[in-house]
This record gives C-alpha cells, sequence and structure tokens, in this order.
C-alpha cells in the first residue's frame, strides 16, 4: 500500500492538528484512505527543522514547545529552514500552513513555487499564494507534473471548491454569494443582540474568533481574497486583488441593527461575484441587509456559507465550518486524498 511522505511547513494549529490525526489514526486512515501518511519534516519558525527520511517521532514533536526547547536536541537545528528543507527533504507532499501577507502572498508563495519547483505536490491553506499568484503556480505543477491543492483557503474544512467542481458537472455556474468570514458574521449577531462594535469585537476575540488586530475580518480583507479565489477557480475569471471591490462592517451602527431588524432584515458581510451580459465578471464584498427569507439569513455564529447560482437547479447552498484548526486540518487531509486519487488514477470517485 502507498505511504505519502509529508513535510509540514508551519507546525502552528493546522499542522499540528493533521500531525495529531496521523499520530492517533494513522493505521485507520489507512483504512479508511487506503494509503498510509508519514512526516519526515518539519519546519517551524519557532520550534527550527527537523529532518527524518525514516520518519519523525510525532509523539516528541508535538511534545515540544516550553522552555525554548527546539528541534536541535532530536537531531535537527534551532534554526528554520523552510527553502533548504522544502526543496532537498524526501518528503512526496508538501503541507503549507504559515503566515501570509495578503498583500503579496509571502512567504507562502515562495514555499509553494520551491516545493512544485522540487518535484513535490503542495496542500496549503494559505489564501495569498491562490489569490495573488494561483493561475501561475497551477501552471507551474502542470508543467512539473505535480499537484497544487487548496482546498482549506476559502471555507477550512468544507469543501466549497471541490463540491463545485466535482459535483456541479452539467450546470451552468452564474455567480456565487456567501458568508465566508466567521468573525464578522459572529460580531454581527452579536450586534443584533444588542451589544455595541466593540464590545462585540472583544468577546469575539475572548472565544479566539477574532485576532488581536481584527481588521482583516472586519474590513473585508479576508473575504475579498476569498472571492477572489472562487471568482477565478470557478467562474473561469482571471480577476486581481483591486477588481474586487471591499467594504467592511466597521461603519454599520447600532441604529443601522435595529432598522434592519424593524424592516424583517439582517446584515450580512457578503462576498459575490457574478456573470455579466458581456460575459465579464463583478466581483465584490460589502454588508448587506436581506431578508429573513435569504438562504443566508440564518447562518449564524461563526459559521461560513456559499450559495451558487445555478442555470438549471437554481440556488444550490453549502455551508460549514469556516475556521478552526482541526477542521482546517481536516482540509489538508482532504487534498492529500486528492492528490492520491489523481496519482492512481480516480480522479472520477
Amino acid at each position: 500500500m502507498t505511504t505519502y511522505d509529508l513535510a509540514l511547513i508551519g507546525f502552528g494549529g493546522v499542522n499540528r492538528s493533521l500531525a495529531e490525526l496521523i499520530a492517533a489514526r494513522g493505521e485507520a486512515l489507512r483504512a479508511e484512505v487506503g494509503f498510509g501518511l508519514r512526516v519526515v519534516a518539519i519546519t517551524d519558525l519557532r520550534l527550527g527543522s527537523l529532518v527524518d527520511a525514516g520518519g519523525i517521532d510525532l509523539s516528541m514533536a508535538l511534545a515540544l514547545g516550553g522552555d525554548g526547547e527546539t528541534f536541535a536536541r532530536h537531531g535537527g537545528s534551532a534554526e528554520p529552514d523552510n527553502e533548504g528543507v522544502i526543496r532537498n527533504c524526501p518528503a512526496d507532499i508538501i503541507c503549507e500552513a504559515t503566515f501570509t501577507n495578503p498583500e503579496d502572498g509571502e512567504p507562502a508563495v515562495s514555499h509553494v513555487r520551491w516545493a512544485l519547483e522540487s518535484g513535490k505536490s503542495v496542500c496549503t491553506t494559505n489564501k495569498g499564494p491562490v489569490a495573488l499568484r494561483g493561475r501561475e503556480l497551477a501552471a507551474l505543477a502542470e508543467r512539473q507534473g505535480v499537484r497544487f491543492e487548496f482546498e482549506g483557503a476559502v471555507m477550512s474544512g468544507t469543501p466549497v471548491i471541490r463540491l463545485a467542481k466535482q459535483m456541479f458537472g452539467g450546470l451552468q455556474l452564474n455567480g456565487f454569494e456567501g458568508i465566508m468570514n466567521g468573525t464578522s458574521n459572529y460580531v454581527l449577531g452579536r450586534m443584533e443582540a444588542g451589544l455595541e462594535l466593540g464590545e462585540a469585537v472583544r468577546e469575539a476575540q475572548e472565544l479566539g474568533y477574532a485576532e488581536a488586530n481584527p481588521a482583516a475580518d472586519l474590513e473585508g480583507f479576508d473575504v475579498q481574497l476569498k472571492v477572489l479565489i472562487l471568482a477565478n477557480e470557478l467562474l473561469g475569471g482571471n480577476l486581481q486583488l483591486t477588481d474586487v471591490h471591499r467594504e467592511g462592517i466597521s461603519a454599520l451602527t447600532p441604529e443601522d441593527i435595529r432598522a434592519a431588524a424593524s424592516a424583517g432584515r439582517r446584515w450580512k458581510l457578503i462576498g459575490s461575484a457574478r456573470r455579466t451580459p458581456d460575459g465579464g465578471i463583478v466581483a465584490g464584498v460589502a454588508p448587506r441587509a436581506v431578508e429573513v427569507e435569504h438562504s443566508l439569513a440564518g447562518i449564524s455564529g461563526a459559521t461560513n456559507a456559499v450559495s451558487f447560482d445555478t442555470d438549471l437547479l437554481g440556488p444550490v447552498t453549502v455551508s460549514g465550518p469556516g475556521a478552526g484548526r482541526i477542521e482546517t486540518a481536516y482540509a489538508l487531509l482532504s487534498d492529500i486524498v486528492a492528490i492520491h486519487k489523481m496519482a492512481e488514477g480516480l480522479a472520477h470517485v
């Protein structure tokens, strides 16, 4: 039975959860998915780098983290060496889950490029490489005969990209609209309950939904990247980030929330794209007061959802978790399954 050797680039919540999954369910996963998984390399800003062609002891790696402990005490280095590990380690698949600058997609863009150039398939949870360099990186993967997968870049473990590509055969996809940021959706829900914006944000931060600087969520930057990905991947667009209009929720007031409720509407931060009669694509993200009967009105808390406009079925809505380290780790696993199916000629399965 095939065993895939993995390199984990970044060992924070997502890749750590993937390692925990492999450690706890390795044999069960082998039986379920038809292949084995072995981690042969890890590189991390805090822990340094470790490569072991025979397989890293995941219980050791997962136990690290206290008192400044690094891989240097376990045959590795205290310093991260992302490029060296990616290019030279014996992995089949690079699992990329690092911080990304939304303006240029780095360092994740370079991580993906180094992997593809060295003949390794890549799965990433980062939006930046897909949104800003997706077409270029996909072409590089095709030239190299490897795969570039990124299901977790839009709705975490909810397979919105793969579902649309594989299950909508025979349908014309005219556009989509969705709630693609759990933090902003949670904040709007709490404002409906009577909280001021600042109070709702602080509560979201306490619960771990919002970052210390929540601007990416509240001002629509996160959704802007996700809309760009879906518009290009599913509608066949060739949009740039500047083509996606962006407006956040920070200007909404409690009065706006109350007025919408009185009119039977609810405010949602909605990302959308649609085809135009001339063959173009209009895309953007902005707050919108939707009627309570709208398919997205009932999406609450940190849940995400996308409603696809199809010619034969009308709107088809997919909802699920849009965040969470375990859910996003599952997205990486689903990408590995997709890579395996392509390698085995089972892409139709």
